[in-house]
C-alpha cells in the first residue's frame, strides 16, 4: 500500500495504518518544492546579523550565544549529541514509527528550514524499516527534545537501530540499505529535535485503542445483560434521543445492534424495572470515551498536519520569528479527560461483574458456581479486577501541571504530554483486563441460563470468549482465562466481526 503526505491531510486512522503495518510513503511534490524554497531562505539568512533562535544564537540558556556559519556542522551535532539525556526503557518499533512519522509529517509544513535531505531520510527510515532505539523517559511535553535527539543520532550514522529484528548499529543498517548519514547544515539540529513528536505520534495510537476499547466494551455490556437477564429498555432510541447527547445515542444504538435477536427483545420491560447503574447507564458511561475521543481528535489531528516548532519560517514574509507554537496544552488535557472516561467505563464493568456474582440481582448461583458449596469459580477473581482499578484510580489523576522552570528560568511552563499519553495507555490496558474478566462472568451466565437466544454481537463475543475460555465445570487456575480473554478482547478478528454487526464507532 502506498501514501502520499503533503503534510495537511493525515488522518489519525492514517497515522495509526502507518505505524502498526506496512505502508510505502511518498511525498507530495509541490511539498518538495516549498521544501526547497524554505531552505533557500536558511541560507540567505545564515550570515545575517539578525539573532535567530537555535540558527544563529543558541538554544534556550544559551540563546545569548552567537552560531558563526563555519561552524554549523559543528554546532548543529553538539546539539543532537547535548540532547541525547533520555531515560529508558526504549521505545517500540510500532511507536517509534509513530514518532518518526509525526514528525515527518509536521515538517512538509516547511515552517523549519531544514534540508531536503533529512526530510527524505524520515520517510526512508519509514519505508525501509530503519527504527532509531529512542528511551521513552525524560521530556516535560514543551517538545520532546531529549528522546527525538536520538533520531538525530542514527541519522549521522551513531546510537542503535532495530532493524530486521535486530538491535544493530545505525550506521551498519545505513550501510545495508545504501544510505548516507546526514550531514548537518545550519538550523538541522533544532529542527529535529525541536517537536512534540513523541507525545503526538504515540498520542495517535492510544486514540484507536480507546476507540476499540469503547466498541468492545458496548459488546461486553451487551453479554452481560443478557447474563443479568436485564431490562435492555434504557436502550430504546426514544429516551437517548429525548436526551439528546449523541455519544450515549451512538452507544445506545450500537449496543441495540449487538442484541438484535436476543431473547431480552422479546421480554420488553423486566420485573426489576431498573437494573443497577452500571447496566442501565451503560451507554451513556461508555459514550463519555467518544466525547473525550471527539475532543482529541479535532486538535490532535491539527498537532499532526501543523508545525509546533520554534522558530517558525515566514516564508512569504523572509523571516524567522520565535513563536510558541511547540505548546500543547489543550489536547493534552483532553488525554488526561480520556483517562478519566475509561476510569468510569472500567468501574462500571467491575460492578456489573460484581453483579453477575451476586444471587440477587440474577437468580443464579453464588459466584457463577456450577455446584455451590463444591466449586468455588468466581469467588477470588474479584481481588485482581478490583486491584486494576485501583491502578486506574491512581493513574487518572492528572501529571500535566507537575513541572519545573528550567534552563535558567526561561522555560517555566510544561504539560508532561508523553506519561500523560504512557498512563492513559496503561489505564485502557487495565480496563481491557477488566472487560475481559466480565466477559467471562457474563459467558458463564448465559450458560447457566441454558438455551436463551442470543443477539447477534453478543453470540459472536460469547463465541469468541467460548473458543478459547471454555466453562468453569470445575475449579481451575484462572490466570490463563483472564489472559485469553484479554487477548481475545484486543484482537483485530473480533473488532472486524463486531464493527459488521453493529458498524464503526
Amino acid at each position: 500500500m502506498k501514501m502520499i503526505l503533503d503534510g495537511r491531510n493525515l488522518t489519525l486512522e492514517e497515522a495509526y495504518r502507518i505505524s502498526t503495518g506496512s505502508v510505502q510513503l511518498e511525498i507530495a511534490s509541490e511539498t518538495i518544492e516549498q521544501l526547497q524554497k524554505t531552505r533557500d531562505l536558511v541560507y540567505r539568512l545564515a550570515d545575517s546579523d539578525v539573532p535567530i533562535y537555535g540558527f544563529t544564537v543558541g538554544v534556550g540558556w544559551n540563546k545569548d550565544k552567537h552560531v558563526f556559519g563555519s561552524f554549523f556542522e559543528q554546532y548543529n551535532r553538539n546539539l543532537i549529541y547535548a540532547h541525547c539525556c533520555s531515560i529508558g526503557p526504549a521505545l517500540s518499533e510500532e511507536k517509534v514509527r509513530a514518532v518518526l512519522l509525526a514528525r515527518l509529517n509536521t515538517l512538509l509544513s516547511a515552517r523549519t528550514g531544514i534540508q531536503l535531505e533529512i526530510v527524505e531520510m524520515y520517510k526512508e527510515f519509514l519505508n525501509r524499516g530503519i527504527h532509531p532505539v529512542i528511551p521513552a523517559r525524560g521530556s516535560v511535553g514543551e517538545g520532546d527534545i531529549v528522546n527525538l535527539s536520538h533520531v538525530g543520532l542514527a541519522m549521522i550514522g551513531e546510537g542503535d537501530v532495530f532493524y530486521k529484528g535486530s538491535r544493530v548499529a545505525a550506521m551498519e543498517a545505513l550501510e545495508a540499505e545504501g544510505l548516507k548519514p546526514i550531514v548537518l547544515g545550519p538550523k538541522d539540529g533544532l529542527s529535529i529535535v525541536s517537536s512534540n513528536a513523541l507525545a503526538a505520534g504515540t498520542g495517535a495510537l492510544v486514540f484507536e485503542k480507546a476507540k476499540r476499547l469503547t466498541e468492545v466494551a458496548n459488546a461486553v455490556y451487551a453479554l452481560s445483560v443478557e447474563g443479568l437477564d436485564g431490562n435492555i429498555t434504557p436502550l430504546r432510541p426514544e429516551p437517548n434521543a429525548a436526551r439528546r447527547m449523541k455519544s450515549q445515542i451512538l452507544c445506545a444504538e450500537s449496543m441495540r445492534k449487538l442484541l438484535d435477536g436476543s431473547y431480552l427483545e422479546k421480554k420488553g420491560i423486566t420485573k426489576t424495572l431498573q437494573d443497577p447503574l452500571g447496566f442501565r447507564c451503560a451507554s451513556a458511561i461508555n459514550g463519555t470515551v467518544l466525547d473525550a475521543l471527539d475532543y482529541i481528535r479535532e486538535l490532535l489531528t491539527i498537532q499532526l498536519n501543523a508545525t509546533d516548532d520554534n522558530p517558525c519560517i515566514i516564508l512569504e514574509n523572509e523571516e524567522i520569528i520565535s513563536c510558541c507554537n511547540f505548546e500543547i496544552t489543550n489536547w493534552v488535557l483532553g488525554f488526561e479527560m480520556l483517562g478519566q472516561a475509561v476510569a468510569h467505563l472500567a468501574r462500571s464493568a467491575c460492578h456489573r461483574t460484581i453483579k453477575l456474582s451476586t444471587p440477587q440481582f440474577t437468580n443464579l448461583s453464588r459466584f457463577l458456581s456450577p455446584r455451590e458449596g463444591e466449586v468455588q469459580a468466581y469467588q477470588t477473581i474479584q481481588k485482581p479486577f478490583t486491584s486494576l482499578d485501583g491502578e486506574i484510580r491512581h493513574l487518572m489523576n492528572p501529571a500535566n501541571t507537575d513541572y519545573f522552570s528550567v534552563a535558567g528560568d526561561i522555560e517555566d511552563h510544561a504539560t508532561n504530554a508523553p506519561y500523560v499519553i504512557e498512563k492513559t495507555e496503561k489505564i485502557i490496558d487495565n480496563a481491557f483486563y477488566i472487560l475481559g474478566i466480565e466477559a467471562m462472568h457474563a459467558a458463564q451466565a448465559v450458560d447457566l441460563r441454558a438455551g436463551i437466544e442470543m443477539g447477534k454481537g453478543s453470540k459472536l463475543i460469547y463465541n469468541a470468549i467460548r473458543d478459547k475460555v471454555p466453562f468453569l465445570s470445575m475449579d481451575r487456575p484462572l490466570t490463563p482465562d483472564i489472559q485469553a480473554a484479554y487477548e481475545v478482547l484486543k484482537s483485530d478478528e473480533l473488532l472486524d466481526g463486531l464493527r459488521a454487526i453493529a458498524g464503526e464507532l
